[in-house]
């Protein structure tokens, strides 16, 4: 099966082009966006642990501002030769709770769902949902989009979607996962964990990226 995820490589290298672009720096760059100057340098790419880092949609945000980029022309940027988005499928997350709109593997299906345009994730059936409300602050704000794959793998850190057999559906990080249950971690720090029973979850999945 082929990477069905946006890669931290791609973001940078979005982030990259962006900066080229304003004939900058990413030191520049970030020093324009009124961020630390070393923030979009390559040594903050990695954590001290040697993993991948993602840069934050913040700071993302901040460079579009600064160089009058709109993030649909940035979408353009991180695919891999910074060609045309494609079109994924865009639901209100209060409606994603509704019936009709998934399968029972979390696949969208039906009808009532609008397009948003992001760039080529190799998976046919990511979809995104505009956030609602101010429950997932402050890592997302009403009004941002989250371009969500049920094809994706999932692992302890990640951001999900998930969706109960009551049809809730929440925003988490993945905590912990077993056999019997999951343990997920509140994004706004005044609201509390949640231990779900693998019995009560229709599905789970993985949150690619944010749009802001």
């Amino acid at each position: 099966m082929a990477n069905s995820t946006l890669t931290h490589a791609q973001i940078w290298a979005a982030l990259d082009r962006l900066a080229a672009r304003a004939k900058l720096s990413p030191s520049g760059l970030a020093k324009r966006s009124g961020l630390d100057p070393t923030t979009f340098n390559k040594s903050k790419r990695i954590t001290p642990d040697g993993r991948a880092r993602w840069p934050s949609t913040e700071s993302v945000a901040k460079a579009l501002a600064a160089t009058g980029v709109s993030v649909e022309a940035f979408v353009s940027l991180i695919s891999d030769n910074g060609g045309p988005a494609q079109s994924v499928p865009l639901i209100g997350f209060a409606e994603a709770g509704g019936g009709g709109f998934f399968d029972d593997g979390g696949f969208p299906v039906g009808k009532g769902w609008d397009e948003i345009a992001f760039p080529a994730v190799n998976d046919e059936n990511a979809y995104a949902l505009e956030i609602s409300g101010d429950s997932m602050m402050p890592a997302y704000r009403d009004g941002d989009v989250i371009i969500v794959s049920p094809s994706a793998p999932v692992r302890r850190g990640d951001r999900v979607v998930v969706k109960t057999h009551t049809g809730e559906v929440m925003v988490k990080e993945l905590k912990r996962q077993t056999n019997k249950v999951l343990e997920l971690k509140s994004l706004n720090p005044e609201h509390l964990e949640r231990v779900l029973a693998v019995e009560e979850v229709d599905w789970i999945a993985r949150i690619l990226w944010a749009s802001q």
